[in-house]
């Protein structure tokens, strides 16, 4: 490719990933959005996350199936129930790196 079809290239995607971004803010700033819109909004970051955890916890092999026991997924269980009782996100992150370490560790690379 010539440089300017590099520069082209890196334009053209600033712009579709700006144009999705900036659409919402400049429609909606001066709108009065209804509560459960806004609710609903919120629900957006957990909904996302829990899809990507899902697939890496559950889905195994190739063809993908559904495999509920699997140790990355029963190691998940202690994290999950701490981070429900305690709401602290570092404490979460620390204890899900030292438990899955120790999963590797004592029980070999399955995870």
């Amino acid at each position: 490719m010539l440089k300017t079809e590099y520069i082209l290239l890196i334009l053209g995607m600033g712009l579709v990933t700006y144009i999705p971004r900036w659409f919402p803010l400049f429609f909606l700033t001066q709108r009065k959005i209804p509560q459960w819109f806004v609710e609903w909004l919120d629900l957006i970051h957990a909904a996302i996350l829990s899809a990507l955890i899902f697939s890496d916890l559950f889905v195994t092999g190739d063809p993908h199936r559904l495999e509920i026991l699997q140790l990355k997924s029963m190691v998940a269980i202690p994290i999950f129930l701490f981070a429900l009782r305690t709401k602290s996100l570092g404490g979460t992150v620390i204890m899900g790196m030292v438990l899955f370490w120790l999963a590797g560790r004592f029980f070999g690379g399955g995870i």
